[in-house]
């Protein structure tokens, strides 16, 4: 009989995530419980240890199609096999948004019997990051606002105001919106808006930080506004960075869980790859490599939108090369492509095939 994803979740054992840790090779000195099944890790393990870096494989796909590819679920899948050849491999993911868990999209936890797990928690709450992130982005907000009613002294146009607040919700009514209203008491009224909160700089900028001081000065450097002489006003310039960070100090360090085969799974940080590079964190990134032979990594989107932001923007930035990439092309997405609805991809169709695979090729080349 056919069993759902959470069926399959749920019916899994899971290990104490203590062991899980243990097998990944984490000292008890750097990890933090979340519970008896998630747990974080100090970044500063990142500093200390003398381990020479394993390989990194990323996972990549052809462009998104109405039937799903299965980056996720691949690169569980990749992992778990590494490890049933006795390789010593972690994977290493990015964190749900609410706002695809409860839209058409749903988890991001991997599907079958390649997923991550505890799958309910990683969907919705998780260890709080997300709140963590909301809540530094609308910091930033208000105190830009307050700047504005105390009187403006950094002359800032209310007209060319960038910053918007966020939720981490699908939530139409609120990406543009009226503020400020009620009286000279309740702020200068101005348009505004809300993002989803992937879609915040400052999900972004953590992903990319690799300390706290780090993470202070990308903040710092966040453009929220423009002045009535047209210069760019900085969350610096606000002085909101130190505030932020003090929000952030959590959140920073990446979460360690389980497959449902006990490979460990570092899931942290999520930012949009159509606004930002689309990867889980750099940190989580760096602690898979340093504390596995393999590391098993996905960007978002297809291989023309994530894998280019993950080889262009992380890699440059991190000091990180691939060793192996792996492009998702499933027989029903490459149909697709050939001009396959989405109700009749599950009937053969070798023309559609055919036609289908110079997007893979294009997407190979690309990489």
């Amino acid at each position: 009989m056919y069993r759902s994803d959470i069926e399959i979740a749920q019916s899994c054992t899971m290990q104490p995530i203590t062991r899980i840790a243990e097998t990944a090779g984490v000292p008890e000195e750097y990890l933090e419980l979340y519970g008896n099944y998630k747990a974080k890790v100090d970044y500063r393990l990142l500093s200390q240890s003398q381990r020479k870096n394993g390989k990194l494989i990323l996972v990549t796909a052809i462009n998104p199609t109405p039937a799903g590819e299965g980056k996720t679920t691949t690169t569980v899948g990749l992992a778990d096999g590494l490890r049933r050849l006795g390789k010593h491999a972690l994977v290493a993911l990015r964190e749900p948004s609410l706002g695809p868990v409860f839209g058409v999209k749903g988890g991001a936890a991997g599907g079958g019997y390649a997923q991550v797990v505890p799958m309910e928690d990683i969907n919705l709450h998780f260890t709080g990051d997300f709140h963590a992130i909301g809540a530094a982005n609308n910091l930033l907000a208000a105190m830009l606002d307050n700047h504005i009613q105390q009187g403006n002294a950094l002359g800032i146009d209310v007209k060319r105001v960038v910053w918007k607040r966020c939720v981490d919700m699908n939530d139409r009514q609120l990406r543009n919106i009226v503020c400020g209203l009620g009286g000279r008491m309740q702020g200068v009224p101005r348009e505004d808006g809300f993002d989803i909160t992937v879609a915040s700089e400052v999900m972004a900028v953590l992903c990319l930080a690799s300390d706290i001081p780090d993470l202070k000065a990308r903040l710092s450097r966040m453009v929220v506004a423009y002045t009535f002489a047209g210069k760019p006003v900085t969350a610096g310039d606000l002085h909101a960075a130190g505030a932020m960070a003090a929000l952030l100090k959590d959140a920073l360090k990446p979460n360690l869980v389980q497959t449902l085969e006990g490979t460990p799974a570092f899931i942290h940080g999520g930012p949009f790859a159509n606004i930002a590079h689309g990867c889980n964190s750099v940190m989580a990134t760096k602690m898979a490599l340093k504390l596995g032979d393999y590391a098993v990594t996905e960007a978002g989107f297809g291989a023309d939108l994530g894998a280019e932001k993950f080889l262009d923007i992380k890699c440059r930035l991190a000091g990180l090369r691939p060793d192996a990439v792996v492009v998702v092309a499933t027989v029903r997405a490459l149909k697709n492509h050939g001009g396959v609805a989405k109700a009749q991809l599950n009937e053969e169709n070798l023309e559609a095939l055919e036609k289908g695979l110079p997007n893979r090729l294009q997407h190979v080349a690309n990489i």
